[in-house]
C-alpha cells in the first residue's frame, strides 16, 4: 500500500485537525527525555496516520527514523508527543529515512522488526499483510489520537427568490358609435316669374319668335357625405419590472460550547491555542 507525505496527501490538513499540527510537536520518552521532533506524517490511501517520521538527537546519533503511530501517544495541548520505550539501540538498528526514497513493503518491514517484541509470533506475508495484522504497532487508542473539537452555531443569512404573484398584459377591444358631421352643399333651381313692366308696348311684328320646345338648360348638383374609418395610434404602453430593496433582521438562541478541565494532582499543565473565537 503506498504511503504520502502528509501535507501531499492533505495540502489543508491543518484546517481539517482545526488548527492543530502535528509537525510542530516533539518527541518525549516516558521519563520525560526529548528525543527528537515530528518533521512529518506519513498516511495510507485512506488518510490514516501509519508513521511520524522523526528527527533524531539522541546524543551522536542524528538521523530521521520512522515511528509507528500505535507507539505514539499525541498531546496537542503540550505540544508533545511521548513514546514507551524508544531506545538509543533501537534507533541506531532503524533504517535511515530520507526525503527520495520511497517507502515500500520491504523497508517498512525492516521498521517493523525493529520494533517488535523478541517474542512475537507475527508471520510476514507480503501478499496479505495488513496494518490491522499487528494493533500494538498501528492501532490508533482514541486517548491519545482525537482531536478534541467545540462546536457552536451560527446564524447564516441567506435568501432565495419566491414567486409572490404576476401580471399578465393583454388587449381586448370596445366599441362605441361615433357621430361626426360634415357641411355638404345642395342646388335648387328657383324660377322666378315676374310681370313685364313694359305691357302696353306693342311688339314688332318682325321681333316675334315663338318656338316649342326646350329653350334653356341647367344642371343641379348637390353634395353626399362620404365617411369611412382610419386606424391611429391612440396610446403606447412600456411595462417593466423595477426593485424595490428592504432590510429584514432576524434572531434566535445559538449554543457554544466551551470546553471545561478538570485536574487533580500536582502536575503542570500547559493550554495552548487561539483566545480569541469569543463573539464580540
Amino acid at each position: 500500500m503506498p504511503l504520502y507525505k502528509l501535507e501531499n496527501y492533505d495540502p489543508n490538513y491543518r484546517e481539517t485537525f482545526g488548527g492543530d499540527d502535528v509537525k510542530t510537536l516533539h518527541l518525549y520518552t516516558e521519563g520525560g527525555v526529548e528525543v527528537g521532533a515530528v518533521d512529518d506524517v506519513l498516511v495510507d490511501d485512506n488518510g490514516r496516520f501509519r508513521y511520524l517520521v522523526i528527527d533524531t538527537s539522541l546524543d551522536t546519533v542524528g538521523k530521521k527514523i520512522l515511528l509507528p503511530i500505535g507507539l505514539a501517544r499525541i498531546n496537542y495541548p503540550a505540544k508533545c508527543v511521548y513514546v514507551d520505550g524508544l531506545s538509543k539501540q533501537q534507533v541506531e538498528q532503524l533504517p535511515e529515512y530520507q526525503e527520495h526514497i520511497i517507502v515500500d513493503e520491504e523497508f517498512e518491514e525492516k521498521v517493523r522488526n525493529v520494533y517488535r517484541a523478541p517474542i512475537s509470533s507475527s508471520n510476514y506475508d507480503r501478499e496479505s499483510y495488513t496494518y490491522e495484522q499487528e494493533p500494538n504497532l498501528y492501532g490508533l487508542n482514541e486517548q491519545y489520537h482525537q482531536t478534541l473539537r467545540l462546536y457552536e452555531e451560527r446564524l447564516i443569512a441567506d435568501k432565495h427568490r419566491i414567486k409572490t404573484g404576476e401580471v399578465a398584459v393583454g388587449k381586448h377591444i370596445e366599441t362605441e358609435t361615433a357621430r361626426v358631421r360634415v357641411p355638404i352643399q345642395r342646388e335648387r333651381i328657383v324660377i322666378d316669374r315676374v310681370q313685364a313692366t313694359a305691357t302696353s308696348t306693342v311688339v314688332d311684328p318682325n321681333e316675334i319668335k315663338f318656338q316649342e320646345g326646350e329653350v334653356a338648360r341647367i344642371e343641379v348638383y348637390q353634395e353626399t357625405p362620404e365617411i369611412h374609418k382610419e386606424t391611429f395610434v391612440r396610446e403606447e404602453v412600456r411595462v417593466r419590472k423595477m426593485v424595490d430593496r428592504d432590510m429584514v433582521e432576524a434572531q434566535d438562541i445559538i449554543r457554544r460550547e466551551e470546553l471545561d478541565i478538570n485536574t487533580s494532582g500536582d502536575f503542570n499543565l500547559q493550554e495552548h491555542g487561539v483566545d480569541d473565537y469569543q463573539s464580540s
